[in-house]
């Protein structure tokens, strides 16, 4: 009985599944830029991961203090967050004693919005902010540089190329999926001027990112092939613009919106070799 009051999946496990691209696509980015997997790529892939799974436990804690989950929950949650916090710990370490712990920094910003996060959990408004969302992967995106520093050996202007391009396409998929979401309780029939009413914020984030590394393609500022993974995006949204998921389970929308960040992640570590 024991084990299976600590052993729960929702608590140890985010329930959010489209939520693990967001660390992933940034941690592979940030690998093969930097082409080289050493001890210390090892202790950032740990450190971040562990951190990124803190999330679950820690809003759990929240929320059985706050009176939204049964006390039940609570001898898991302080097992699974002490897990995490012990892992990270011994990964922040093994990066401090292979000379980079400089990179402890960028970890700043994630504590901040961290804490926003835990204090909307405690608020029970945590639902529905795509704003703090798109913050938030702005964090998750510091791995591609740290993955990438860590991977060339030292500090690289280029990193932060790496940051901002995929904090961007993260941007542009969260928005996107929010469309898409609310395409579910559209009427039939709708208009295209509702359409593009509906989804012009989802249409401006990813022509925005098209158009800009198009454009700095061209004048070599980036790989020549660089805007390939963007315009897989840019199509997707334009057709899901036009071709609204209405009736569609969230899974289905989930499962697709992983295909197109998957096929992004792919073509964005070749084009950039």
């Amino acid at each position: 009985m024991a084990k299976n009051k600590l052993f729960r999946k929702h608590i140890a496990i985010p329930q959010d599944h489209g939520s693990w691209v967001f660390i992933l696509s940034p941690l592979l980015i940030g690998i093969f830029a930097g082409r080289t997997f050493t001890p210390a790529t090892f202790s950032l892939v740990i450190a971040a991961m562990a951190a990124f799974m803190l999330r679950q436990p820690a809003s759990t804690l929240i929320k059985v203090y706050s009176g939204r989950r049964s006390r039940d929950d609570l001898s898991a949650a302080r097992f699974w967050f002490l897990v995490y916090a012990v892992i990270a710990l011994a990964a922040l370490i093994g990066l401090i004693l292979n000379g980079f712990g400089d990179l402890l920094y960028l970890a700043a910003p994630g504590v901040v919005i961290f804490a926003w996060h835990l204090w909307l959990v405690s608020k029970r408004e945590e639902r529905r902010q795509v704003n703090v969302e798109i913050i938030a992967t702005g964090v998750l995106s510091l791995a591609a540089p740290a993955a990438y520093w860590v991977g060339v050996g030292h500090y690289e202007p280029a990193g932060w190329w790496l940051w901002g391009l995929v904090w961007f396409q993260s941007a542009a998929s969260i928005v996107y999926a929010y469309l898409r979401l609310e395409q579910r309780e559209q009427v039939k029939g709708q208009e295209r001027s509702g359409m593009w009413k509906r989804g012009w914020r989802a249409a401006l984030y990813t022509s925005f990112n098209l158009a800009s590394v198009l454009i700095l393609s061209l004048i070599h500022a980036l790989p020549s092939l660089l805007f390939l993974p963007y315009l897989i995006q840019w199509l997707e949204t334009m057709w899901g613009i036009t071709h609204p998921a209405i009736g569609w389970k969230p899974t289905r929308i989930g499962i697709r919106q992983l295909i197109v960040s998957t096929l992004w992640t792919v073509l964005f570590i070749l084009t950039w070799r």
